[in-house]
């Protein structure tokens, strides 16, 4: 399963450290989250699907639709 999150973010001209901060963590933290090297906590998940306006499903790969709306 591949997130979304570095693209999401890439698009939006964001950098890890802006993420990191809206997250309440560490910039290296957030960096291994984009690289897979470290799962990324449902909290964070949810908390980055709500930032973005897309759905769970969107930003895990599991949809290519980005919102629920039709």
């Amino acid at each position: 399963m591949e997130l979304r999150i570095r693209d999401l973010r890439e698009d939006r001209d964001l950098t890890q450290k802006q993420i990191a901060e809206y997250l309440l963590c560490d910039q290296s933290l957030y960096s291994k989250y984009e690289r897979g090297e470290r799962p990324l906590p449902l909290e964070y998940a949810v908390k980055l699907a709500q930032f973005y306006h897309v759905s769970l499903d969107y930003l895990v790969g599991l949809t290519d639709r980005a919102t629920d709306k039709q």
